[in-house]
């Protein structure tokens, strides 16, 4: 008969446990992510601000507020679906403060040139474009993501741009807590059917 494979069932435990606590870590994720969208949902109707600076935090997204750009220092173009690719324009506001972002409106033409001098502005605020990698938000906490001020009056050759919703913020952490669960489970049954199937050979 055939030694009982004690390291193997040891690791199937340690992974089965680990997968298992992932989803549990994740249901917690959800109650967090609720009470944040809670508290989202009620900034559109909030008076106005005036934006932050630096404008961080999650917790001042769909507030409406104004800022003054003293001169447009960059101009970058980002996708935008449908609507093209949205203009956003990095702005500098005097010695005091290292500047902000506004989205000054969408365009379909991707060789589109500004002519936006700066000036006050108002909108509303929301995410800034970020390069930083998906399993950065599923997994630890990184640094919050810069926001930026989505402007509610197009600048002069650009459409108006889509104001940002408090629906576009995805709570998808019960599905990745069924799916962990899922994945420990399936773990499990595979190797008992394995443990079986060496016995019936033993």
């Amino acid at each position: 008969m055939k030694r009982f494979p004690i390291v193997a069932t040891i690791l199937v435990v340690l992974a089965a446990a680990a997968m298992i606590g992932l989803g549990f870590w994740q249901l917690q994720r959800r109650e967090q992510k609720l009470a944040l969208l809670a508290v989202l949902a009620a900034n559109p109707s909030k008076p106005p601000i005036a934006l932050p600076n630096p404008p961080i935090g999650d917790d001042l997204l769909f507030r409406k507020a104004g800022a003054f750009c003293l001169k447009p220092v960059s101009f970058a173009l980002d996708g935008a679906g449908k609507a093209g690719f949205r203009v956003i324009a990095r702005c500098a506001t005097g010695a005091e403060g290292p500047g902000f972002s506004v989205q000054l409106g969408t365009t379909h033409d991707p060789e589109f040139k500004p002519h936006w001098a700066g000036g006050k502005v108002n909108g509303m605020i929301s995410h800034a474009p970020s390069d930083r990698p998906l399993i950065a938000g599923l997994f630890g906490k990184s640094a919050p993501q810069p926001l930026l001020l989505v402007a509610d009056a197009p600048a002069p050759g650009l459409s108006a741009n889509e104001m940002p919703s408090v629906d576009s913020i995805p709570n998808n952490h019960l599905a990745y807590a069924v799916q962990w669960f899922l994945f420990a489970g399936v773990a499990v049954i595979i190797y008992l059917l394995a443990l079986r199937r060496r016995a019936r050979k033993g």
